[in-house]
């Protein structure tokens, strides 16, 4: 499998390192390039694939692209990208950017496949929803796979749900840091040392992601089994409850949702 890389940053890193140490492809069958010579030289240097200097050359003997840039940057993208892509399968990155603004940008490419990774992905741990232009060839799906693999889990959804997957998945890491960061705050001003609140949440986020995972309960069910009437829980729960938190998470999604879209029309 040759996979070539526009862009180098955090995500594209991700999927190289994925794609080589679970031996999906070696160093020798990827490149990079990027607008920023110096990113592509780090990622070269790091993972031991190609920096290529041109499309022409970093799309020379690939199979499959992967669009790693800013979203904001497509519309002034190189032209010969386009025409290096002919033939190739490619796979987007760009929050926000439509199937059929990619088919107008590459529209030579064999297929195009609009993905939205997290960053949970730099180690593994991400998930991926994606959704193909046209129906994909058995072999193209299994590139796919594969690639988006190397992040973690990937799941194909209708390019309708795309903009909302955005969302709640890919912004969704920020919304848990923040709130990593507030339950840091809330314990430092209930009188424990920075660093034991760090310690305290961050454990306490993991354990309780674990736990979520392994038991395959209802949140709800597990919130209930911690808390007991009139007990700390039921009074800290009560709270948020009267600070409408739950309404405030499903605002911050549906304007992230917003913004997706808005990316999408530009």
């Amino acid at each position: 499998m040759k996979i070539a890389f526009l862009g180098a940053g955090k995500m594209a890193t991700a999927m190289a390192g994925g794609l080589i140490s679970r031996k999906i492809a070696a160093p020798s069958d990827l490149a990079c390039l990027d607008a920023r010579p110096e990113a592509a030289a780090q990622l070269a240097a790091r993972t031991g694939i190609a920096a290529a200097a041109t499309p022409e050359e970093l799309l020379a003997g690939a199979d499959t692209l992967v669009v790693a840039f800013k979203p904001q940057n497509l519309a002034g993208a190189d032209p010969r990208y386009a025409a290096a892509a002919q033939g190739k399968l490619v796979l987007s990155i760009l929050a926000g950017i439509p199937l059929s603004r990619l088919a107008r940008a590459f529209p030579g490419a064999r297929n195009l496949v609009r993905c939205m990774p997290n960053t949970p992905g730099q180690i593994g741990a991400g998930i991926t929803a994606w959704s193909p232009l046209r129906p994909l060839a058995a072999a193209d799906r299994a590139s796919v796979e594969a690639v988006l693999g190397a992040l973690g889990r990937a799941i194909e959804v209708p390019e309708a749900q795309l903009d909302a997957v955005t969302a709640l998945s890919g912004s969704g890491p920020g919304y848990v840091f923040e709130f990593a960061s507030a339950l840091c705050e809330a314990g430092t001003a209930a009188g424990l040392e920075p660093e034991t609140a760090r310690a305290l949440a961050l454990q306490t986020l993991i354990g309780s992601a674990r736990l979520l995972e392994q038991r395959q309960a209802p949140p709800e069910q597990l919130r209930d089994e911690v808390v007991s009437p009139n007990g700390t829980t039921h009074a800290g729960l009560q709270r948020m409850a009267q600070g409408g938190f739950r309404d405030l998470i499903k605002q911050a999604v549906l304007a992230a949702k917003a913004r997706s879209e808005e990316l999408g029309k530009g």
